[in-house]
């Protein structure tokens, strides 16, 4: 298929899905052989013809939105971040939870892929708050639509290529190797469960002191559906909690509800 008739056919499609053309410019070759597939599997002549099966076949409008899922993720990507979580974040939401006398910090990643983000969230917390804080727990809430990548996220199983970021102290003590695999040891798993479940629709139960959202919702997302989104995590929020994005994002402008934590990071604090 060529990439131009590609690039037409999404710039119509996913404002119907209310998803924006702007989100999916550097993926596209991933839903374009998704695409390209499936106009195979239909017998249908070319992309045109499957604009035109949507007519006739409004389910189809299903099955593309599956194809738009785009699960790119590591361990500790975007380093600057996690590091900057781990040195100044959290110990300032770590300070306000024992001065509130409570004991269990609670997090949501949504968007959690194969389960690397909210698995890097457990290993911060086991290396660096555990040994400074050991009466402290911490529940970690990791939701992702596709129900295949959370049956992956389960089993803990990783190539070396997503483990590329992560710190070697954490990568010998955290992880067996099996084959070609290095697995995540039980211990570190035993805090974060998996849901599986779509936010522009739901959301766990609340509150959270941090709420995980990268390159997802304000990547993809129409402005309209943002908006809702991110009303759903302010709801979800703890007054002072942590709205956390990928740092090439931006939230819809509302300084009534979140306030930047500090420039240059993709970080905002509830009012």
């Amino acid at each position: 298929m060529e990439d131009t008739k590609c690039v037409r056919f999404l710039q119509w499609a996913l404002p119907n899905l209310n998803m924006r053309w702007r989100g999916f410019r550097k993926v596209r070759g991933q839903v374009c052989k998704r695409i390209d597939r499936r106009i195979k599997e239909l017998s249908l002549p070319d992309i045109e013809s499957y604009r035109t099966y949507f007519v006739h076949n409004p389910q189809e409008w299903h099955i593309l939105d599956h194809f738009c899922r785009i699960t790119i993720s590591r361990f500790y990507r975007d380093p600057l971040v996690f590091d900057y979580l781990g040195t100044d974040v959290f110990p300032v939401l770590l300070h306000s939870m024992v001065e509130q006398k409570e004991r269990v910090m609670r997090i949501w990643s949504a968007g959690c892929a194969s389960g690397e983000e909210p698995y890097t969230i457990a290993l911060l917390w086991h290396f660096l708050v555990h040994p400074i804080y050991p009466d402290l727990h911490v529940e970690i809430v990791a939701t992702d639509i596709d129900p295949m990548v959370i049956k992956r996220a389960e089993k803990g199983c990783y190539q070396e290529s997503s483990l590329r970021n992560v710190p070697a102290e954490w990568l010998a003590h955290a992880f067996d190797r099996q084959k070609n695999l290095h697995v995540l040891k039980q211990p570190f798993r035993r805090n974060v469960q998996f849901l599986e479940l779509d936010i522009r629709k739901e959301a766990p139960e609340g509150p959270f002191h941090i709420i995980f959202c990268r390159n997802l919702a304000f990547t993809y997302f129409d402005f309209e559906l943002q908006r809702l989104v991110l009303e759903k995590f302010h709801e979800k929020l703890k007054k002072g909690g942590v709205l956390v994005t990928g740092p090439h994002e931006k939230i819809p402008d509302d300084e009534r509800k979140f306030t930047v934590w500090v420039e240059q990071m993709p970080i905002f604090q509830k009012l």
